[in-house]
């Protein structure tokens, strides 16, 4: 969802090129050139092998690349930025760690909300936010894509600074 709001606010689409198992748009920054969002399509846990030969096709490496993706261990709609770290037990993060050999990559973490019991984990990360805690999600989302279009312009410690205050969260 955030992907396909920074391609909005770009006037971009994102098009899946035949075979291919992401969806993915470019355009031209005027300071830091090339910019590719992708979207890949696989399974979370499967979401880094599309990125190996896809960053090898850019000229990328990857810690010039910046990976969203939900956090259950944030409120619905706080947003975390950050470079490298654990996956903790975020298997679509593992997969990119392993799939490039490298977990240097900025993690922007859009958050969910843990549910109340443990086992509902899986079904809480792949259900839609209902009520009070949709518009917070929203609002996450929106917060994350601003975020993604200021680390095209801006230093990542200035961004994170920005959007790792405490009670800045949408909460």
């Amino acid at each position: 969802m955030v992907i396909d709001a920074v391609a909005a606010e770009l006037g971009l689409s994102l098009r899946r090129r035949l075979f291919r198992g992401y969806e993915q748009a470019q355009s031209k920054h005027p300071d830091r050139g090339a910019i590719a969002l992708i979207k890949p399509l696989t399974y979370m846990n499967r979401s880094g092998e599309v990125l190996p030969a896809l960053l090898r096709r850019v000229r990328a490496s990857s810690d010039q690349m910046a990976v969203v993706c939900d956090q259950v261990d944030l409120p619905p709609g706080s947003v975390r930025i950050k470079r490298g770290g654990s996956n903790a037990g975020h298997r679509g993060l593992h997969s990119i760690s392993h799939c490039l050999g490298d977990g240097s990559f900025v993690r922007i973490y859009v958050g969910i909300g843990r549910p109340a019991s443990r086992a509902e984990v899986v079904d809480h990360v792949l259900s839609a936010p209902e009520g009070a805690e949709q518009q917070r999600f929203e609002a996450g989302i929106a917060r994350a894509a601003a975020a993604v279009l200021r680390l095209f312009d801006s230093p990542l410690e200035e961004v994170m600074s920005e959007f790792n205050q405490r009670g800045t969260d949408s909460r």
